[in-house]
């Protein structure tokens, strides 16, 4: 029965359609079997998610070897969570990206482009299912290799520069993970991470589990780019083509996050993580100097690509302050964050790329005018700038909702006016850019078109369920709760 096999066809599809699409070596060809590939990929992650939420998590056992001693591609209501996301941004970004990439890129690199997308895809995809941490590894690098070559595509030259800082920090992180990784396997003899869970308390307090737990947060919060680890992600995001900006911002830090809560939480425990080593001293200070620091540093930026990416360190400041509070409702707060912010973002970045394929800059002087000469993408940036202000009725609103819940639980008035003063920036930087579109004139002789409707689609679809799910959070809110009672304790 073909829903047994779901875990592994959630990787061997994009998988092996990657070298496929290179074999093709047609734009259009390549990008129709990437199309379908990403909507299957979508198909199984939401088959997925439905069945651990009827029936509880499920395992797959790789080649009927049982874990631990074979690997496990195991999918809780955490990871079945994350596996929707990076799903169902790639079936909205992939049509989004023929159009987009046809004016970004020379004919003779699309095929090699949506190789290069499916990898990452796979890799992304890979780390969120499976439950042996060296494989973790494994799909984190595919994903990042890939990563490079995708923001090295973009037409600046500075983007060959972005890329290559990307792969020195990228790789300092990896390494930094592969080394925890390695010392606890030594400290218990297991990679699984069910496994790995049940031997870490008889040797929690030996200097090796230490040190593998020091590793791996520094190199998981360096692939988050959580301030101040975040030094590659403005030029990567700013520089690679639009379509690859909207796809990393919306999914790649959003993964990360997923290895920092898998490790804290379910390998070493809350108990251990948050009550004897008191972790939240760290993550919680971090997380507030992104938010205040990185929110203001985009207010003074005039590409719009890099407020973005400013605003995107900020917004993991977020989720990481709801996880570093170590509770139920702050991880909650944290998991609906890291899906709001994966639409909004997605959406804001794809709307940013429908004004450059018209405009032909992402300056902010550039956009003057643009609410008369392309409404429809103006107005979606406008509806994703308020999403990610927090303005009620949209999904930023429920996210800030949440993370002040979780402080004043905690009696932490101070960190709940962080949360609202992050959120006064936000305004500033997004009133920035409505200001000039819509209150200053186009240029003289200025002849802008709307993006075509294979753009607009793709980019109101995610725009759209910015609002819809500031309204409706069954899904959103309702998993995210869910999650955070197993990895606190709770029950499911």
């Amino acid at each position: 029965m073909i829903a047994a096999h779901l875990p592994i066809l959630q990787i061997v599809v994009p998988l092996v359609a990657a070298p496929a699409c290179l074999a093709l070596g047609r734009g259009r060809a390549a990008w129709l079997l990437a199309l379908a590939v990403s909507w299957a990929a979508l198909g199984i992650a939401g088959g997925l998610l439905a069945t651990v939420l009827r029936d509880g998590p499920v395992s797959y056992a790789l080649g009927n070897w049982a874990p631990p001693w074979g690997i496990e591609y195991r999918v809780d209501a955490l990871n079945a969570y994350v596996l929707l996301i990076v799903a169902a941004i790639g079936a909205v970004v992939l049509p989004y990206a023929r159009r987009s990439i046809a004016d970004e890129l020379p004919a003779h690199q699309h095929a090699a482009f949506y190789t290069a997308f499916l990898l990452c895809l796979t890799g992304l995809l890979g780390v969120a299912i499976t439950g042996d941490a060296f494989n973790l590894f494994v799909f984190l690098e595919i994903s990042s290799l890939s990563s490079y070559v995708l923001i090295g595509l973009g037409r600046n030259r500075r983007a060959l520069t972005a890329a290559f800082q990307y792969l020195v920090m990228g790789t300092i992180g990896a390494t930094f993970i592969v080394i925890g990784i390695g010392l606890l396997y030594m400290a218990t003899g297991t990679l699984n991470m069910a496994d790995l869970a049940a031997r870490i308390p008889a040797v929690a307090h030996s200097r090796t589990v230490l040190a593998a737990l020091a590793f791996l947060a520094v190199g998981a919060t360096l692939k988050i780019a959580l301030f101040p680890l975040h030094g590659w992600l403005p030029n990567a995001y700013a520089y690679a083509p639009s379509a690859v900006t909207a796809f990393l911002a919306a999914t790649a830090t959003k993964v990360s996050v997923y290895i920092l809560v898998r490790f804290l939480f379910t390998v070493f425990g809350p108990a251990y993580s948050f009550e004897q080593l008191a972790l939240h001293n760290l993550i919680v200070p971090f997380a507030v100097i992104a938010i205040v620091v990185c929110s203001t540093v985009a207010i003074f930026q005039n590409n719009v690509k890099r407020m973005l990416a400013y605003s995107s360190v900020a917004q993991i400041g977020y989720m990481m302050l709801g996880i570093g509070l170590g509770t139920a409702t702050g991880i909650s707060a944290g998991l609906v964050h890291l899906f709001n912010h994966a639409l909004m973002k997605g959406g804001l970045f794809l709307a940013l790329g429908c004004i450059a394929l018209r405009v032909g800059s992402v300056r902010l002087e550039a956009l003057a005018g643009l609410g008369r000469t392309m409404p429809l993408s103006a107005f979606a940036f406008v509806i994703g700038g308020l999403s990610l202000i927090g303005v009620p009725l949209t999904n930023g609103f429920i996210s800030k909702w949440i993370l002040v819940q979780a402080t004043l639980e905690q009696g932490a008035w101070g960190l709940a006016l962080v949360v609202l003063f992050g959120s006064l920036l936000a305004v500033a930087y997004i009133w920035r850019v409505v200001e000039v579109a819509y209150l200053r004139p186009p240029p003289d002789g200025a002849r802008r078109r709307e993006a075509p409707l294979s753009m607009l689609i793709p980019t109101w679809i995610l725009i759209g369920a910015s609002v819809y799910f500031g309204i409706d959070t069954s899904l959103s809110l309702g998993v995210a709760e869910i999650a955070a009672r197993i990895l606190t304790g709770g029950a499911g």
